[in-house]
């Protein structure tokens, strides 16, 4: 070889002996473990006493997965992908690091699965960091008090169970009762927020799942979600690490001062997988054939929720947890773990949907232990008797079933009780702002709706936004930007909700049947 005149290969001959020379010379210790038995997305290997929990290992083929059971004479480990190409004898490698994930603006948009990789066939993602999936939970001096809500856009969650930033509230119910939609609506309202929204979907079927992906990109705003999907038909492994996976995507956010809210659709489903895994991975069954650290699984990831004090930046990650009852049963096990761990629930009631009652949330057994602080101020103060007032509408309804003539106070109190189960009541994939909200409580609290007929409800509540952003800007100008609302805007506001509703009802009347 000859020097060229820019002496390249100078330059290319002194980097080589650089890198000769600070090469380490000598032996070098290389475990390597053997599969023993393999299958159902588990294998059981032995020959690596150094490997570390949550480790991954690398198998002789090319497959991935990580250490799940650690026990004398072998390991259990949880495979990503087809364990097809697996057999017995293979050589394993332990890598030295635990599974990680990529984070950062590049996933924005995007859907992927648990690992990080494309679902969307938009090409690579960019993204510059990775973090692992187990990660710490914020210590308590790391933490503020919840006090900024979420708006869901849901009447009957943000008048009633207020939801706060950092906050963890559980979505229960049956299934096909509608606690996915809750949580898409609740994505589709921060459409004009600052919250980041990550969507997990475990375990779910594929049309389930393309639903749900249809209504964020067509109602919200997909260029500011995540959606993270491990189908069912997808591994084990997959489906074990996807919650984790997505804590720690929307905790990238958090840690950097901004908001963000994750929806784990559902931990039922992942439960049951932590079962598959134990039992194939022969640890000891407890209660319902789940193992003992079941609760523990849950607890260590939803505590990962929280809203961080202002030396830490002041970001806070809400989480909308979702879990499946069967007949209504909130005493299983798994919902009984769920909501010891969560801050509060929200309990959706199959009887209430086939009345066609929807969203069916039970508010009787619905609860949001943050409080009152969480709830915007303008709201809290026009839903103040709200909540009591439809308890006792609910009470005197049961007990005039049984027949009778009930005097005119009682006539009253039935008539206004079955106008606030009817703005609680809303069309899915449609959230209302908040001066939307308080409109639409004012309206039944001030009586405006008393004597219209409750057909004309559902149009009273279409029209009425761009109704009052016609009538009374000023007033909806201040609830949205400062949530405020004076003595005189509120005047200002009954007299266009009395506009409004003198102007739907006489049409809406005209088409009853009489």
């Amino acid at each position: 070889m000859t020097a060229d005149p820019g002496g390249s290969a100078d330059a290319w001959l002194g980097g080589a002996r650089a890198k000769l020379a600070a090469a380490e010379l000598g032996a070098h210790l290389d475990q390597i473990g053997r599969v023993e038995e393999v299958g159902d997305g588990i294998a059981l290997i032995s020959g690596l006493p150094d490997l570390r929990l949550d480790e991954l290992v690398r198998f002789g083929k090319g497959q991935f997965g990580f250490a799940q059971v650690l026990e004398r004479d072998r390991v259990g480990c949880v495979v990503f992908d087809d364990v097809d190409g697996i057999e017995a004898g293979d050589a394993v490698h332990g890598i030295g690091d635990v599974v990680r994930v990529p984070v950062g603006p590049g996933l924005l948009g995007r859907v992927v699965d648990p690992l990080g990789r494309p679902l969307d066939g938009k090409g690579p993602i960019l993204t510059e960091e990775t973090q692992p999936i187990e990660r710490p939970a914020p210590s308590i001096i790391d933490r503020d008090l919840v006090q900024q809500p979420v708006q869901t856009g849901l009447v009957v969650v943000d008048s009633l169970f207020a939801l706060g930033r950092g906050q963890r509230e559980l979505i229960i119910g049956d299934r096909a009762i509608g606690k996915t939609t809750v949580a898409i609506d609740t994505i589709i309202s921060q459409k004009t927020s600052d919250i980041i929204c990550v969507y997990v979907a475990i375990g779910q079927k594929s049309s389930n799942v393309q639903r749900a992906i249809d209504a964020i990109q067509t109602f919200g705003a997909p260029e500011r979600c995540i959606i993270v999907v491990a189908r069912a038909a997808t591994s084990p492994g997959l489906q074990w690490i996807a919650p984790y996976a997505g804590f720690t995507m929307a905790e990238y956010f958090r840690d950097r001062g901004g908001h963000a809210l994750i929806v784990l659709d559902d931990l039922s489903k992942h439960a049951a997988t932590h079962r598959e895994i134990a039992l194939l991975t022969r640890q000891s069954p407890g209660r319902e054939a789940y193992p003992g650290d079941v609760f523990y699984v849950h607890a260590r990831l939803l505590e990962r929720a929280a809203k961080l004090s202002k030396v830490r930046g002041g970001g806070s990650l809400t989480a909308l947890p979702i879990a499946e009852t069967d007949a209504g049963n909130l005493s299983a096990y798994i919902p009984t773990n769920l909501i010891s761990i969560t801050d509060g629930q929200i309990v959706l009631d199959a009887k209430l949907f086939h009345e066609g009652m929807k969203p069916a949330v039970d508010v009787g057994t619905s609860v949001s232990r943050v409080g009152g602080k969480t709830q915007a101020k303008v709201l809290r103060l026009a839903a103040d008797s709200l909540r009591l007032d439809y308890a006792q509408f609910l009470e005197l309804e049961s007990f005039t079933r049984f027949g009778g003539m009930p005097d005119a106070r009682v006539r009253d109190q039935l008539a206004r009780g079955a106008r606030i189960r009817a703005i609680l009541g809303q069309p899915q994939h449609a959230p209302l702002r908040l001066a939307e909200e308080v409109a639409l409580v004012l309206a039944v609290q001030s009586g405006v709706l008393d004597a219209m007929p409750l057909p004309a409800v559902a149009a009273f509540r279409q029209g009425l936004g761009v109704a009052l952003d016609r009538t009374a800007p000023e007033a909806m100008r201040s609830i949205e930007t400062a949530g405020t609302l004076d003595d005189r805007q509120k005047q200002v506001l009954l007299v266009a909700l009395r506009a409004h509703a003198a102007s739907v009802a006489p049409a809406e009347q005209a088409t009853l049947p009489s």
